[in-house]
């Protein structure tokens, strides 16, 4: 019996002792700090925001001016002096007609005007010796009347073979077409050797490309700002368009239409592009980004920051002792992935961007990348 109690007091203190090795390791683990819920974090950033349409329309793009190439005089055409596609400056030549027809009828013209004028000066020798009889009352009033009515019908056959001249000139000058515009040219129409027909065929289309115009509409509520910018100063327009190579192409807007479409409730609008470079074509469907006004010194976060609660939309913004706090936040406008905070956050600030759902206030995070600038957010969000 003794036996049993010295065993099973040995057994005790080895338990004992197990418990309270097992006691310190938990107190040990416990005074260990739990991680944080790791986040992306971004700063907020003060800065200028331009204002424009949300969503941003789509429109078209349309040629300066247009102008369609026919001949003013029928006839052959027997020179083409550009290639198609090319383009061409105001006066530049295009087409030469057949022009011997047109030469021909100016020699008649003149040879006309030569003889009328040797008939004119006979009227006139003869007008004045009848005029002299006359005087001597030797030929009656009828016949002087009879020679001077001669005298002046040869000067208005006179009158009428130089302005004959004048036609067979402008008809020789319309042998030669140009270019009525600057601008480029399209597909040809005519080409050598056909014979075409005063003014119904059409030789060619010519496009003027720089500047050239983007054409879209509007919803009419926004007519009311447009007009009170435009009466302050010229409204800044850019487009962006499919597999753009180059940057958005920056015009004014130059049109508002005298009417708002009835069917659509909207206004059409038209903005004027130098197009220098040419990255607008006429037909092109593109996207118009119209700006109304610009916001200056306001605090901007990545749009993904902002979170909608029961109370309204709030922010996550990381504290110095890396715990969060859930702050409500007066949200402003969107502009190419970052928000306006209107009020209830400061620049500089921290808040977090990606993590959200296993945040409540108080709680600690652990930061997953460096902390970027508002208007760097493709970097913050790669893991």
């Amino acid at each position: 019996m003794k036996k049993f109690l010295c065993l099973s007091r040995a057994w005790l203190m080895a338990f004992a002792v197990t418990a309270a090795i097992l006691a310190g390791g938990c107190s040990r683990s416990a005074k260990k700090e739990a991680p944080g819920v790791p986040v992306l974090v971004a700063q907020a950033v003060m800065t200028n925001v331009p204002v424009r349409i949300d969503p941003p329309p789509v429109g078209h793009v349309t040629a300066f001016s247009t102008v369609t190439v026919h001949s003013q005089i029928q006839g052959m055409i027997s020179e083409i002096h550009f290639q198609e596609g090319q383009e061409v400056k105001q006066g530049d030549l295009l087409f030469t007609i057949d022009p011997r027809p047109s030469q021909a009828a100016l020699d008649q013209a003149r040879a006309n005007l030569e003889r009328d004028q040797a008939q004119l000066e006979y009227a006139k020798i003869n007008f004045l010796r009848e005029q002299k009889l006359f005087d001597q009352k030797l030929i009656s009033q009828d016949e002087l009347d009879t020679n001077r009515a001669s005298m002046d019908a040869l000067l208005g056959t006179v009158s009428a073979d130089k302005a004959a001249i004048s036609n067979a000139l402008l008809n020789l000058d319309y042998c030669q077409i140009r270019a009525p515009i600057a601008g480029k040219t399209g597909s040809l129409q005519s080409f050598v050797g056909n014979v075409v027909k005063a003014p119904d065929d059409t030789l060619l289309t010519i496009t003027q490309i720089r500047p050239i115009y983007a054409v879209f509409a509007v919803p009419e509520q926004y007519l009311p700002e447009i007009q009170k910018q435009m009466r302050e100063r010229m409204l800044k327009v850019s487009v962006i368009f499919e597999n753009m190579t180059v940057p958005p192409p920056q015009g004014d807007l130059t049109f508002v239409d005298n009417s708002v479409d009835e069917t659509t409730g909207t206004i059409l609008l038209k903005a004027t592009f130098p197009n220098n470079d040419n990255a607008l074509w006429p037909g092109q469907f593109v996207q118009v980004e119209l700006t109304l006004s610009e916001l200056t010194n306001v605090v901007v976060v990545p749009s993904q920051a902002v979170q909608n609660g029961q109370n309204g939309q709030f922010i996550y913004v990381v504290k110095p002792d890396q715990t969060v706090e859930e702050r409500p936040m007066k949200i402003g406008i969107n502009f190419n992935g970052e928000t306006v905070v209107e009020k209830g956050l400061q620049a500089d600030e921290t808040v977090v961007t990606d993590g959200q759902l296993r945040l409540a206030p108080g709680v600690k995070v652990m930061v997953k990348s460096s902390i970027q600038p508002a208007g760097t957010t493709t970097s913050i969000n790669a893991p």
